[in-house]
């Protein structure tokens, strides 16, 4: 509950109704709508009940109140369930970010598409290169500064091997990124070209 509470940015508070194992096997004893746990099993419930602290975060702030306690702090829950402080979320109570279905075989399509154009069109001299690639989403126009060499085949198969490699976990785990995950076919061509410029030799 802690945790779900930090994910949806809720303010939360623990109250702990105190009662005595002995009242608590007479109430069990005399329940009449048939949900009374056997002797057996409430005492082994008992047994295993960890009473909450309020010297560890998920059960503070803590309010102990006695079972037939007349008067409860009720001004004091009320505040720290509409005025406490609100825990931000972190990375083991966030949701995952899941890529679309059609991710990974945009990231393929586009990073090979993106290397057959600039074998074809590469001219040795190096400089900006502007590439040209036909989609289905359309036609993308990325732009990549390339050093004054003929860059082969082989090195630009392995870096789009290194590339879809690493954002394939990303896309078939999830991600805990801050923000929308954007892989769309012209998000992807920019990340591509950008790795290509990072780890091309010149």
């Amino acid at each position: 509950m802690y945790c779900a509470a930090r994910e949806m940015k809720l303010r939360v508070c623990t109250i702990y109704v105190v009662a005595t194992k002995e009242q608590c096997r007479e109430w069990n004893a005399t329940r009449q709508d048939g949900r009374s746990y056997t002797p057996e099993t409430l005492d082994n419930l008992l047994f295993r009940y960890e009473e909450p602290s309020s010297m560890v975060r998920w059960d503070s702030p803590l309010f102990t109140v006695l079972w037939n306690e007349s008067n409860p702090p009720m001004p004091q829950i009320w505040d720290a369930l509409t005025k406490g402080n609100v825990k931000p979320p972190n990375s083991g109570t966030l949701s995952v970010a899941k890529a679309p279905t059609d991710a990974l075989q945009a990231l393929e399509q586009v990073s090979a598409a993106i290397v057959a154009t600039i074998l074809a069109e590469q001219t040795g001299l190096g400089g900006q290169l502007n590439l040209s690639i036909s989609t289905l989403s359309g036609m993308l126009k990325p732009c990549i500064n390339i050093p004054a060499r003929n860059i082969t085949l082989s090195e630009l198969q392995r870096l789009k091997r290194q590339f879809v490699t690493v954002h394939k976990k990303a896309i078939t785990l999830g991600t805990t990124e801050k923000g929308s995950v954007d892989w769309s076919e012209q998000s992807i061509a920019e990340k591509f070209v950008t790795y290509l410029e990072e780890h091309i030799k010149s």
